[in-house]
């Protein structure tokens, strides 16, 4: 516990030019007494850690003590620091280790360059939940990640509709998609690769077994595609509308965005009021009628009749309710 302290105190020197006994207190988590003593001991190990007394004092390392990483451009170092998403390495366990990375790449940085971490945070931020939903961590994504990174397979009971299947699968990879955490996975001894969520797993075994990782896999590119099959596959039903120019901007934002694109891209020329006609897929009549209704006027149901008739008596209401 303590030599991974005093390593952490010499590494934060190293980053820095000089730090005071409260700050590096409060970085490692101990009293101001404990950092004097480790100071103490830093320098009688032969590290060079000299102490300035007074209001101004602190401690610094002497004589350019710190290691030579100098093949970095500033690009590239800010890039570096731009690779951790805190939220998600959180959850997956590994915030303790993205921090000692990163420390450990500041302290072996130019002086020059030691602020690349400071002006990327300022500059990007992945908020990956969704607006208006509480992000809850799965109780196993933790043991699901050890695996991942160790490509060892796993034991895992997962709950699909009613039924709890068990599967032994190797797990290449995590996605987290708008707050909601997925394992891109095989089956053991199958060649297709399959997406799990991790809040319906009910129990998760590391086996010592390690699988063989299929070096071809591309994780961005398996999951582009099995994300737009998903949201084609739920569009079961259609509906024909007619949208005004701003109705037809809008769309996009009302519904699925490449269903929307592709259905105004195959529509007619705009007719005397400047409406286009489209044939749209839909997940549901009920979904569609709880999408359109945010385009409000901009948008004319022509079928199904039952849609139609919905927004109709929808009208009627809101007429009786502003007056005519």
């Amino acid at each position: 516990m303590r030599a991974a302290r005093l390593i952490r105190m010499v590494l934060l020197l190293q980053s820095r030019s000089a730090m005071t006994a409260a700050e590096l207190a409060r970085e490692l988590e101990v009293s101001e007494r404990t950092v004097t003593r480790d100071a103490q001991a830093l320098s009688e190990a032969g590290v060079p850690v000299y102490a300035e007394r007074g209001r101004a004092g602190g401690y610094r390392l002497i004589g350019g003590y710190r290691t030579g990483l100098t093949g970095l451009a500033r690009g590239e170092a800010e890039a570096l620091f731009l690779s951790g998403v805190p939220g998600a390495l959180r959850e997956m366990g590994l915030e303790d280790a993205a921090s000692a990375a990163r420390l450990k790449v500041s302290a072996a940085l130019l002086p020059s360059l030691r602020d690349a971490s400071r002006t990327a945070a300022q500059r990007f931020h992945l908020d990956a939940p969704g607006w208006f939903h509480e992000p809850r961590t799965p109780e196993l994504l933790p043991a699901v990640a050890d695996a991942v990174w160790d490509d060892r397979r796993i034991d895992a009971r997962y709950r699909s509709r009613d039924t709890e299947v068990v599967r032994e699968l190797e797990p290449y990879g995590l996605v987290l998609k708008a707050g909601v955490w997925y394992l891109c996975a095989r089956v053991a001894g199958q060649g297709a690769f399959r997406v799990y969520r991790i809040d319906r797993f009910t129990a998760v075994e590391a086996g010592r077994e390690r699988f063989e990782r299929d070096e071809q896999f591309d994780l961005p590119g398996f999951w582009e595609e099995r994300a737009e099959q998903f949201a084609r596959s739920i569009l079961r039903a259609e509906v024909g509308i007619r949208l005004s120019k701003e109705g037809a901007r809008r769309l996009p934002h009302a519904v699925d965005p490449h269903a929307a694109r592709e259905a105004l891209a195959s529509a007619g020329p705009a007719d005397d009021e400047g409406r286009v006609t489209v044939t749209l897929p839909v997940e549901s009549e009920e979904v569609a009628h709880t999408q359109l209704t945010a385009l409000g006027p901009e948008v004319e149901v022509l079928t199904p009749e039952s849609l139609r008739a919905r927004f109709s008596d929808d009208a009627r209401r809101l007429a009786r309710l502003y007056g005519t």
